[in-house]
């Protein structure tokens, strides 16, 4: 299963003129009109978000003629968009604004996210920074990289391994059920130090250019992670569901752990995961 590098340079620019078209210009200019809750006060949906999705659909449409395309806005409107995910010969995965609250708040930290997937397999992942104007990229079995709009590249790559203690990293512990939450909050000291930027974006971004050494996220929606979880695996990283299977894009629960290698994802799950209770130490 490939994609081709030209496909993923056309795949990149559309994202890009989605942001210069749609999200950009809407930055610190939103009404509280334009501001809605989904699902909870977490979850934010902006008309950026859902102008920026309608844009990248129409132009995959036109590029990519009969591929599956798979957005947030659109899933939360009609969840049967992700049926057949995992089947599809040729599906783009879009989260049109990732960070949607520091959108929405005027915090100039988020993202825009597309990944390529191939009969259930991600093929390529792209993170797009609108405020730095550069994209994190990945292919598989090709690398990671992060691209300036002249085309210069710099390759990405996982922090070296280290001692849970000595670990930092990222993790959304706000969205985790009890008595998981309390299992996890308790266990933080345990780690040199965790933060939660509420942008997987630039989360994955973070990490795959060895700037923190783990992540950990409950909510799994395939728009949030396939683009970043690809990324990171070609920098170097290891990233499994918290039972130890291999990240599946279509796996809606389960969570999702990410560190420089399995010895280190293995670390980590137990230093966070473990309970106090059934932990000796």
């Amino acid at each position: 299963m490939t994609f081709p590098m030209r496909d993923l340079s056309l795949l990149a620019n559309l994202l890009r003129d989605a942001a210069i078209a749609e999200i950009m210009p809407r930055f610190r200019n939103l009404t509280a009109g334009q501001i809605r809750h989904k699902s909870s006060v977490h979850d934010l949906v902006t008309d950026g978000d859902e102008a920026a999705e309608l844009h990248i659909t129409a132009a995959l449409n036109a590029a990519f003629p009969g591929a599956m395309v798979v957005g947030e806005e659109g899933t939360a409107k009609d969840a049967s968009v992700l049926d057949g995910l995992g089947d599809a010969d040729l599906a783009f995965v879009i989260d049109p604004i990732d960070g949607t609250k520091n959108f929405a708040s005027g915090l100039p930290l988020f993202g825009v996210m597309a990944s390529v997937v191939q009969r259930g397999t991600i093929v390529a992942g792209v993170i797009y920074d609108p405020i730095v104007d550069d994209w994190a990229m990945g292919l598989r079995g090709e690398g990671a990289w992060l691209e300036r709009v002249d085309g210069r590249r710099t390759d990405l790559r996982v922090a070296s391994a280290a001692a849970p203690a000595a670990m930092l990293g990222m993790c959304s512990w706000i969205f985790m059920p009890p008595p998981l939450r309390s299992v996890v909050t308790r266990n933080l000291p345990r780690v040199g130090g965790a933060v939660d930027y509420r942008t997987a974006a630039h989360e994955y971004r973070l990490v795959a250019g060895g700037h923190y050494h783990f992540l950990m996220f409950w909510k799994l929606m395939p728009w949030d992670h396939a683009a970043g979880w690809l990324i990171h695996r070609e920098a170097g990283g290891y990233g499994a569901h918290f039972d130890g299977s291999e990240y599946n894009v279509t796996r809606l629960e389960g969570g999702l752990l990410c560190a420089p290698d399995k010895e280190s994802w293995r670390l980590i799950h137990d230093a966070l995961l473990t309970s106090c209770e059934t932990r000796a130490d």
